[in-house]
């Protein structure tokens, strides 16, 4: 029984390296310089998992003897018992799970191109001499056979694919600079980085979220973020008003009025924000008799281009007119070339594609719509730009303390999200690119590759 049960072991373990080769979706480099794409054939550990599940008690569904002790089929009145519990115990063997895991890693560190799966097949050859089961090589340039059991009839044949599909299409990777401050993502687009893209992605970490839940929404999801800074002082274009202007009585009526541009302006249904968050002034003369310049600060917020750029007008205008009012007058600048970012938008198209990809990859329950956030993102240069969908991960662990904000200088991730974010990333380009047509509109790239033929 024992000699057997490592036969069986044996050919499991065979078996297992055949599924280990059905690849799973990743981009990837190929050979030549060209680039590929593995395609999802099965989800091996998963199957293992259910197996192991079966074997420790679940309920087999079918026929009620599906697993009773009886012969085998077919006769020969060979005794045969529980073989669903034996194949579910051999699979579920973390040492066997591990050594899978370990050799799907290493196939998917290098995807090879039809008849050019020379490392793949060595692999695979390695592995079967490893396990002492015998092969025939090569057949089809790259192929291997493996054999299993006595050699004689009946015979019945497992097959796995090798080799990975190109990619149609091209990928653009955009690591770009200054996006706390600065307008990088402005100045990337200026420079030419979306020349040719017809849609963006990207995700940024969430402390919201537990690891690896994915987070978005439709429409508006940061808002755009605006900073002003004015200085009043007393209107030198007429001397008698600039000795007795106050730029302290003309900040304080301003910033009153301000303050009505959201509560008597706005749609209450439309979330605006505007904030004086600084005031400097000083006690001393601005030189003869007239009072030192004032300066005055904030920030404005809102979910719409259209009420955002609204807000931007309205606070140039009441800052100059209550100056006016009390002999100053006000210089405003908005930082419009370093801090000035408009709403992050995601469009419709692009949000529901990462939320199908991600869904599909890591399962319903680890997608899940998001609120939108008075937060703000230089993504959204992007997302005026070309269709675009920006998503969150999250990293929201409590027990390694994961649970700070990304601004907080107590902020850490948990790492454990790193594969996860780098495979639902690599998911999303991939698919955009087999899908293009359906999220687009437009003829696929075998299309545009027909049309061109003379």
């Amino acid at each position: 029984m024992a000699t057997v049960r490592r036969r069986r072991g044996r050919a499991l373990r065979a078996v297992l390296l055949l599924l280990a080769t059905l690849p799973a979706a990743t981009l990837a480099p190929a050979g030549g310089g060209s680039a590929a794409f593995l395609e999802d054939g099965m989800t091996v550990l998963g199957a293992v998992g259910a197996a192991a599940k079966v074997g420790g008690g679940g309920k087999a569904q079918g026929s009620a003897n599906a697993n009773a002790s009886g012969t085998r089929p077919g006769g020969g009145g060979r005794y045969y018992l529980g073989w669903k519990e034996e194949i579910a115990a051999l699979a579920g063997r973390p040492e066997l799970a591990a050594w899978l895991r370990g050799v799907r890693r290493r196939i998917h560190e290098r995807p090879e191109l039809a008849y050019e799966e020379v490392e793949t097949s060595r692999l695979v050859r390695d592995e079967l001499a490893a396990m002492g089961v015998g092969f025939r090589h090569p057949l089809a340039r790259t192929g291997v056979v493996a054999t299993l059991g006595t050699g004689r009839p009946p015979v019945v044949a497992l097959r796995a694919d090798m080799d990975a599909l190109p990619i149609q299409g091209t990928v653009k990777l955009l690591f770009q600079p200054a996006e706390e401050s600065g307008c990088g993502a402005k100045r990337m687009i200026e420079d030419g980085a979306l020349e040719g893209v017809e849609a963006i992605f990207a995700v940024h970490v969430s402390h919201q979220h537990p690891t690896s839940v994915i987070g978005s929404r439709t429409g508006a999801l940061l808002a755009g973020c605006g900073f002003f800074k004015a200085v009043i002082r007393g209107d030198a274009r007429d001397e008698r008003r600039r000795r007795s202007a106050d730029p302290v009585l003309a900040a304080s009526s301003t910033i009153i009025s301000l303050q009505s541009l959201v509560s008597r302006e706005a749609d209450p249904l439309d979330s605006q924000v505007v904030s004086v968050a600084v005031v400097n002034g000083s006690d001393a003369s601005g030189g003869g008799g007239a009072a030192a310049p004032l300066v005055l600060g904030g920030t404005f917020r809102a979910f719409s281009n259209a009420s955002f750029y609204q807000l931007r007008r309205r606070i140039e205008e009441v800052i100059a007119a209550q100056s006016r009012v009390h002999g100053c007058a006000a210089a405003v600048d908005f930082f419009e070339d370093e801090s000035f970012y408009p709403p992050t938008v995601n469009d419709a198209r692009m949000y529901g594609h990462v939320r199908r990809v991600a869904s599909e990859l890591l399962g319903a329950g680890s997608y899940r719509d998001v609120p939108a956030m008075m937060g703000a993102e230089d993504f959204s240069f992007y997302s005026q730009a070309v269709p675009a969908g920006f998503y969150y991960i999250g990293v929201r662990n409590e027990t390694l303390g994961s649970v700070h904000t990304g601004h907080s200088p107590y902020f850490m991730i948990d790492e454990d999200v790193l594969p996860t974010g780098a495979a639902v990333h690599a998911a999303i380009a991939e698919r955009f690119l087999a899908d293009h047509a359906s999220l687009t509109g437009s003829s696929s790239p075998d299309d545009l590759a027909q049309e061109q033929e003379p």
